[in-house]
């Protein structure tokens, strides 16, 4: 057989050896081009929706950068993002979408966007609180909000995901399917005596009508260089749980501690304890984190304290592992406090959050469609983290992948971790990130779409 027929796949191939049958020798190249390229219609089309698709992204460069700039001028923290809410409804409205509910989770938004042919439902969420630090690095779009700055990229993960809403409603003809897109207050954590974030958004329905088959999701990662995406299959993100542990002894004169119980002493002694349960009572392959973060207690250096509290974060890939490390402390702080005469209590944080368990098959799913846009040295496996991030509601409920979207530029001096005053991205990443994630919503709507 011709060699070109050769290429094609065996239905075609089957195909073009019927036709050879019934053809003169001379109009067998004619019907062999015709039938390949009737056979890579798919290939073909998905090719050029993919040039015109970073070609859109591309003339949205410039209003990508202003955008994440008005962002990061404006922070908000978490359940406080009103501008922020505003800002995005606003955007998402002129940009014709079909629904957009506002006021889910306090100031979260919700809104789909309906494609002309029938197909799944997916979903891209993007966190939009900031964080209470002091903005230190001189740009002109420095936060103007003193005190609160978006050290944590949502201000890059709001962008993006505006920017994708932008290319796809473009190409709603084409879309099999629909995108739910979630905009998230206080990812970072709501006030004390507050509720907010991913739980409160799936409480009030943000997963509902339609139900996404699957959720995605960025976090920048300044360790990573812009233009790389990196992934985890399986645990990418620790569990946390905040514990406060408050020790009761008895006030004595500092000169006399024999007629008190100093907790001060019962204190460092469950500080040091504590972290047996890393080194003696778990199993040493299973990641673990206890740090004992702030310790408050005593006023004055001649006085022994009746009261001493502990406050710290137990972090785990686990939930087997996060249980029983959660029993651990308990019985730990209770026995040491018993061996002083002490008493002791222990509360954990009604804010606990599970662990970021990304599905290997999603995330398995996913890669082509990462390589095709940015080449196999563009997609990076990477390491899991003890960080922790609420996105793990979502992913209780449907299956999720959350990637890592590289915004680091050691050349620019653009390389500070999150969560840190000198915190940047490089503007480069939301090029990238809407041109990965439209993709990828794309593609995972295709393999999905009715009929197929």
């Amino acid at each position: 057989m011709d060699p070109f027929a050769s290429r094609v796949n065996p239905s075609c191939r089957r195909l073009l050896l019927r036709w050879r049958a019934r053809m003169n020798r001379r109009s067998v190249p004619i019907c062999l081009f015709l039938a390949a390229l009737f056979c890579h219609a798919p290939v073909l089309r998905a090719q050029d929706r993919r040039v015109r698709l970073a070609q859109a992204v591309e003339r949205l460069r410039e209003s990508l950068v202003a955008q994440r700039r008005d962002f990061h001028m404006y922070p908000e923290l978490s359940n406080r993002e009103e501008r922020t809410s505003r800002v995005i409804a606003q955007k998402l409205r002129a940009l014709g979408l079909d629904e957009v509910r506002t006021g889910v989770s306090r100031h979260g938004i919700v809104a789909l966007l309906k494609g002309a042919r029938p197909g799944p439902v997916v979903a891209l969420r993007a966190d939009m609180d900031a964080l209470p630090i002091e903005e230190t690095l001189d740009v002109p779009y420095r936060s103007r909000h003193p005190g609160v700055k978006h050290a944590c990229g949502h201000d890059v993960h709001m962008t993006v995901a505006l920017g994708v809403a932008e290319v796809l409603s473009a190409m709603r003809g084409e879309l099999p399917g629909a995108v739910k897109f979630l905009f998230q207050p206080a990812e970072e954590g709501a006030p004390e005596g507050e509720d907010s974030g991913a739980h409160r958004m799936i409480r009030e329905g943000a997963l509902e009508n339609p139900r996404p088959a699957a959720i995605f999701a960025f976090h920048v990662d300044p360790m990573l260089e812009v233009g790389k995406v990196g992934y985890v299959a399986g645990p990418a993100l620790a569990s946390s749980d905040t514990f406060f542990i408050r020790i009761v002894g008895r006030r004595a004169h500092a000169a006399m501690p024999h007629q008190g119980v100093d907790p001060v002493v019962v204190a460092a002694e469950c500080i040091l304890a504590l972290q047996s349960i890393r080194s003696r009572r778990m199993d040493p392959v299973e990641p673990l984190v206890l740090s004992v973060t702030t310790v408050h207690g005593g006023n004055r250096s001649n006085i022994i304290a009746d009261e001493v509290r502990l406050e710290g974060t137990l972090r785990t890939h686990n939930e087997a592992v996060r249980e029983r490390a959660i029993g651990l402390v308990r019985e730990i702080v209770a026995g040491v406090a018993a061996a002083h005469g002490a008493q002791a209590e222990v509360r954990w944080s009604a804010r606990s959050i599970p662990p970021t368990i990304n599905d290997p098959g999603l995330v398995e799913a996913s890669l082509p469609s990462l390589r095709r846009t940015l080449g196999h040295a563009g997609v990076v496996p990477a390491r899991p983290s003890m960080a922790a991030e609420d996105f793990a509601f979502y992913q209780k409920q449907i299956p999720g992948v959350m990637f890592w979207l590289g915004v680091g530029n050691p050349a620019r001096g653009i390389r500070a971790a999150l969560h840190t005053p000198e915190f940047d991205a490089d503007e480069e990443s939301l090029v990238v990130g809407v041109k990965v994630m439209s993709n990828l919503l794309l593609d995972y709507m295709e393999s999905h779409a009715t009929g197929r």
